[in-house]
């Protein structure tokens, strides 16, 4: 969805000539995979992170406009709303010091921007879900002032055919309605890329299906939305329900959602594609001139348009990519589980745990995926998503024995699945002292089971029991959470509460 499109209307023909011309792309990807054309292997990775805007109160600041024009760097671009940018990292190597440099470079990147945001009375800040944000917040004219965002409000809703519902139930309900997909702005994320050869993509991509549970488990943070605290990692369920093409009809006939965690271990990346045309309807059925097929059989590489312009319409928690870099195709998984922040030592090391874990898990003599029902990874997501750190998970035992138990997610990670990742970015090639820097933050977490969401939540009812309303709690917590940010300390360090004021005098 990075690419320019230029809103209109779409009449039956558009869809027809679309739908026609993915079957042409989906055919000219086969034959690129069966020809053997994409590039070698060449462990590349890249990272984005989605931020917000914040004022000095702590309320959003719907300024993204002017922010970006300060900062005017490609590096920097517009989200769905005036609140949210998005920063994208050059890919790098995975191997070596690659995670200190990319914290440096991330600190160095968000640190200027900051400089540019505050000069326009803002600053900002990396969290899943911005606590402070209000349902006047999320509404249609806040939408940033981008063509492609307004058609893909315009024909999500016209799918939809009514207004969209907000049902979350967890440590409190939320019961809402919204009249346009606004609400998916609140939404925050990490994207984690990793460059795989077509032989690798389905073992990566069940790896890092299998993984999930696992990374919202010490990496949640987003707790709060519209003043309710609801699960420990709010944005899966809010998410699916704002982009949710489907009514109650629908959805009671189990047609799936354009959010969407799968239903089966894959065996190509092929599966996922050809899934995407099978199951959901067009939403921007905008084409363009390349034949695919005529770019393939004179030799060329075809962008295979509309087939990427689709998969970026289909919100696969573990999406699969195809791209060009200096005209050689090539496949990624796009990791987008993990919420931003809190700080950059947590990105990154959220970031080592997943490279490492995905690379083990991947190359396991007996891969989890044929041990581990798809049906328990998907509710394991499900349980990590809403209860955090105190999850319990299914996976499959150890040893000799066969079958699955019920586990606890910490145990889990700490005895089984962190020593995972230590082979995993030891066979990547990354040096110990990075290796063990970053997993030590994930270790630590463990040990004192704590994350973003869990430093939120206790803060926030430190802050009830002092005496403030709900409203004034939340703001007080973010502009907390944002002043510990800029130590770059990792939160399981962090003080829970508010500092004490200075008395005068």
């Amino acid at each position: 969805m990075g690419e320019k499109v230029v809103a209109g209307q779409f009449d039956l023909s558009d869809r027809n000539r679309y739908r026609d011309k993915l079957q042409r792309c989906l055919k000219g990807l086969e034959r690129l995979l069966d020809e053997k054309r994409f590039d070698r292997p060449k462990n590349l990775m890249g990272l984005e992170i989605e931020l917000n805007l914040v004022g000095s109160d702590g309320m959003p600041r719907m300024l993204n406009a002017q922010v970006l024009e300060r900062i005017a760097s490609r590096d920097f671009q517009t989200e769905l709303a005036m609140f949210n940018l998005e920063v994208n990292i050059a890919p790098h190597r995975l191997g070596g010091r690659v995670f200190d440099r990319l914290t440096e470079e991330l600190r160095t990147s968000l640190a200027y921007a900051d400089r540019k945001a505050a000069e326009v009375d803002a600053s900002i800040a990396m969290i899943g879900i911005l606590p402070t944000l209000g349902r006047d917040d999320l509404v249609s004219s806040n939408l940033s002032d981008v063509d492609r965002y307004t058609l893909l409000n315009d024909q999500i809703v016209a799918a939809r055919g009514e207004d969209f519902r907000l049902d979350i139930d967890g440590v409190e309900h939320l019961n809402c309605t919204s009249k346009s997909i606004a609400p998916e702005a609140a939404c925050t994320s990490v994207q984690l890329h990793l460059q795989v050869t077509p032989g690798r993509f389905a073992d990566v991509w069940n790896a890092a299906q299998a993984a999930c549970a696992a990374q919202i488990v010490v990496g949640a943070n987003s707790p709060f939305l519209f003043g309710r605290e609801l699960w420990r990692e709010s944005r899966p369920p809010l998410f699916q329900q704002s982009t949710d093409t489907r009514p109650p009809e629908l959805q009671a006939q189990g047609v799936r959602p354009r959010t969407w965690f799968g239903e089966r271990w894959i065996s190509s990346a092929y599966d996922l594609f050809d899934e995407n045309l099978r199951y959901f309807p067009a939403l921007l059925p905008i084409c363009d001139e390349e034949d695919p097929l005529d770019v393939l059989a004179t030799g060329g590489v075809p962008k295979l348009a509309e087939l990427v312009l689709h998969n970026g319409t289909v919100y696969r928690w573990n999406r699969p990519v195809y791209d060009i870099a200096d005209g050689v195709p090539h496949l990624r998984v796009e990791n987008r589980v993990l919420p931003a922040g809190p700080t950059v030592i947590d990105v990154i090391a959220n970031a080592a745990f997943y490279y490492g874990l995905v690379r083990a898990l991947a190359e396991e003599p007996r891969p989890v995926w044929t041990r581990l029902p798809f049906e328990a990874a998907a509710a394991n997501f499900d349980a990590a998503c809403r209860y955090g750190i105190d999850a319990r998970l299914t996976w499959p035992r150890r040893g000799r024995y066969s079958g699955t138990a019920e586990v606890d997610a910490v145990g889990l990670v700490r005895d089984e699945l962190l020593p995972l990742a230590e082979a995993g970015l030891t066979a990547w090639g990354v040096e110990p002292a990075d290796r063990d820097l970053y997993l030590g933050v994930i270790e630590e977490r463990c040990r004192r089971r704590t994350n973003g969401a869990e430093w939120q939540a206790a803060t926030f009812h430190r802050a009830l029991e002092k005496g403030m309303s709900r409203e004034a709690a939340l703001a007080a917590t973010t502009r907390r959470y944002r002043e510990l940010t800029l130590l770059n300390e990792p939160v399981h360090t962090w003080p829970v509460g508010l500092p004490e004021p200075v008395p005068l005098g």
